[in-house]
């Protein structure tokens, strides 16, 4: 034991020792802070008087004006105490009594896990529970209220004659966890009960039931499991739809008529392992009795509109990357499919989905130099296989097949390419970029007669008007020349700094092969969008299937500036012309990914953005399309934000010219707003948007308040979706109450999270 204090009186009359003047005890991983403590030798009783403070080898203090406790600090009793565990959370009591060195009784005493006012000390808390009694069992972990009522802002609740919670120190302990309410229309109020089991250090299990009033009793169970390297989780649902009517007519969710759906289920895994510092393996996976059952309830994770289930492996050394990996992909929806035989079909969508058994990619960039410059290898690979042709009609002749998204059988692709290029700086500050690159790829197909069937539909379709080339291989190669200029010139002022760099490439390639024709799936490359980011890409399309041949220039100015304010601004503004050989974009493949491009024809459309960004929160930016001859706007986005202080707010406006060859047979014009103010220091409010003008419909508008501080939250929203061409609406109503160490309340995650 080591003891300070500025003074030390022995009494061996009475076998006493008495410390005053700032006493100091450490034992045993103990510290005592007293005014005076006296020992008695007889009784092994230490008595600490004024400003007492015991702090325990857990950091737990105990702060009163008076202890009686044992030398080892294992018994004692304290009046009018208040004790501070590490976890901030906080006991006090008329008078609390420690035995064993691990059991601590409080009489008459309060709980709350949020910390006091500094400025009004006996200020009610945001919650806290007094009881009766409150035995803390630090060997078990628990903590137990006796005749207790639950207070929140100083206003009493409820009263409960007993119950139980873990340690504020547990981090896994089984139970019940706090239950949860959901609300939709079509399944009624759900009431969730979860309970965790806590089967050891390293896997636990979460089993939930949830009564909806309309559907039933739904049964959720989530296993976790984590190892040294990485971890793995099974997630299973299932329920009996006891009213399937309740959903709207010939869904996925109600069944087509004459055949209810009923039962509907799902289970979903995730994993991820580490195989050593470079090399990782994983898998996420969803397989359910329909498309739309995990998002109709809410599952986990596993609520995205386009679930992607996939097995991965993946490398990574310093520049060098390896990806290898399988993917299925299902859509959620509600929609029934209809089969060529009229009938409707739960699964026709699904079958339109590839399976994509592997998808490969490997790229390496050499350590060195060669020739001076930065050389790169890629190589990918892919097989794509679909049980069910995935085909849309004209709106204009439904007679005539407008795109073949994905053709009915097996389809795989090897690519290689390598690139070279290196930078040279004259003395005047030209930047000049040679660039020398070559692909080659090879892609096998077996067609079924269906997909014969609507490719050569599709061609003879009078809006398209070409050849079709179907045969069992392509090969194709591309060879590339290229040269980059730049020159940055910088304009310098007492207060700002200006950029404007005139920028020019050149590209001369052989024409894309088979081009010409339709016959040739495009799987990889139908999100085309050309804009001024993409106005100095190489190849402009967005995957393999599709290169970019002919010669071509692109041509344009960048801009940064940096002011002395703290204000930022940048642009971009060009335009790219086809110079010689076969204009890629206004060759249509089998999705028309160049029509209405602003690419299909030799001068491009114009293409610019520009931005800036204050220090105070302020931001805007603005891009757009215009017609090469007309200036017509084709595409335009222009977006604007503000954060700061105790309001955030945001707006996108988007406009896109109709693509009817591309499957968009009608403009588009929405406007996104959003925004939140902090109404006090824990109160906010906040709420979105989004109008389609095209429709006249608010598509989606959502509003919600909440107030948090460091030991509690609330959080309420209403949100609803409307369809673009019926009008239907669908509304959510989410809640969430956190207490903190106590636990959580309310609707499940997604539906207040997604706001």
């Amino acid at each position: 034991m080591l003891l300070e204090a500025d003074t030390l009186i022995y009494d061996n009359n009475d076998e006493t020792v008495t410390a005053s003047g700032s006493v100091r005890i450490d034992y045993g991983g103990n510290k005592l802070v007293a005014n005076q403590v006296t020992y008695d030798r007889r009784s092994r009783r230490l008595i600490a008087t004024g400003d007492v403070q015991i702090v325990d080898p857990q950091g737990t203090t105990v702060y009163s004006d008076k202890i009686d406790i044992t030398d080892d600090f294992g018994d004692g009793f304290v009046n009018a105490l208040r004790v501070e565990t590490v976890d901030k959370t906080y006991f006090a009591a008329e008078s609390g009594e420690r035995r064993g060195g691990f059991l601590t009784t409080f009489n008459n005493g309060v709980y709350t896990a949020c910390e006091p006012c500094e400025d009004q000390p006996d200020k009610a808390p945001p919650w806290r529970i007094k009881a009766k009694k409150i035995i803390w069992n630090q060997q078990t972990k628990t903590v137990r209220f006796e005749n207790s009522s639950f207070e929140f802002f100083g206003l009493p609740l409820g009263n409960f004659p007993s119950f139980e919670i873990a340690d504020p120190t547990v981090k896994r302990k089984s139970g019940f966890l706090f239950p949860g309410v959901t609300f939709r229309s079509d399944l009624g109020v759900g009431v969730s009960i979860p309970y965790y089991i806590a089967l050891s250090p390293t896997y636990d299990l979460t089993v939930t039931g949830t009564g909806y009033t309309e559907q039933g009793f739904l049964a959720e169970a989530e296993w976790r499991q984590r190892f040294n390297n990485g971890e793995y989780t099974v997630t299973l649902a299932g329920i009996n739809q006891a009213n399937p009517e309740a959903f709207d007519r010939n869904t996925v969710d109600s069944g087509p008529d004459g055949d209810p759906n009923e039962f509907r289920g799902m289970m979903g895994t995730s994993g991820r392992f580490a195989l050593n510092s470079r090399w990782d393996f994983g898998w996420d996976v969803l397989v359910q009795t329909d498309k739309n059952f995990s998002r109709t309830y809410g599952i986990g994770d596993y609520t995205d509109f386009v679930y992607r289930s996939e097995v991965y492996l993946t490398g990574l050394d310093d520049r060098n990357y390896f990806d290898l990996r399988g993917m299925h992909f299902d859509v959620q929806e509600s929609n029934l499919n209809t089969n060529p035989n009229g009938t409707e079909n739960f699964d026709a969508r699904d079958q339109e989905q590839p399976w994509v058994l592997p998808s490969f990619d490997y790229s390496y960039t050499p350590d060195e130099p060669v020739f001076g410059g930065e050389l790169n290898f890629d190589l990918n690979a892919r097989v794509i296989s679909r049980d069910k042709l995935d085909y849309t009609l004209s709106e204009v002749n439904p007679a005539f097949v407008e795109t073949v998204n994905g053709i009915e059988n097996t389809s795989s692709r090897l690519t290689a390419e390598g690139e070279w290029k290196r930078s040279f700086v004259s003395d005047g500050g030209l930047v000049m970029t040679p660039l020398l690159a070559f692909q080659a790829d090879t892609t096998s197909v077996n067609y079924s007669s269906e997909s014969v069937t609507a490719i050569e539909n599709m061609a003879s379709n009078p809006q398209i008007g070409v050849l079709t080339d179907i045969r069992d291989a392509y090969h194709r190669l591309l060879a590339t020349a290229g040269l980059e200029l730049r020159f940055p010139l910088l304009f310098a002022s007492e207060n700002s700094n200006h950029v404007i760099e005139p920028m020019a490439q050149l590209f001369a390639r052989n024409d894309e092969p088979y081009s010409e024709k339709l016959g040739i799936p495009n799987e990889d490359a139908q999100s085309f969008v050309f804009d001024a980011t993409s106005l100095f890409e190489r190849d402009k399309f967005s995957g393999y299937d599709r290169i970019e041949g002919g010669t071509r220039a692109n041509v344009g100015f960048r801009y940064s500036g940096a002011f002395g304010n703290g204000w930022i601004a940048n642009g971009i503004v060009g335009q790219s012309y086809h110079l010689a050989g076969e204009n890629s974009f206004a060759a249509p493949d089998l999705v028309n990914a160049g029509a209405y491009s602003g690419l299909e024809t030799d001068t491009s459309d114009f293409v610019g953005l520009i931005g800036f960004a204050s220090p105070d929160g302020l931001s805007a930016s603005a891009s757009a399309r215009l017609d090469e001859q007309t200036l017509e706007v084709r595409r335009s986005e222009v977006k604007a934000g503000y954060t700061g202080g105790a309001i955030s707010v945001s707006a996108m406006y988007a406009f896109i010219q109709a693509q009817e060859l591309y499957g968009f047979d009608e403009d588009r014009r929405e406007l996104s707003l959003g925004g939140s103010a902090r109404l006090h220091e824990n109160w906010r409010v906040f709420g979105s948007g989004t109008y389609d003008f095209e429709t006249s419909v608010m598509v989606k508008s959502s509003l919600g308040f909440a107030y948090d501080d460091e030991c509690f939250t609330y959080l309420m929203t209403f949100a609803e979706d409307r369809d673009r061409d019926t009008g239907e609406a669908t509304q959510n109503i989410g809640f969430n109450i956190s207490f903190r160490t106590l636990g959580d309340f309310g609707s499940a995650t997604d539906s207040v999270s997604g706001l």
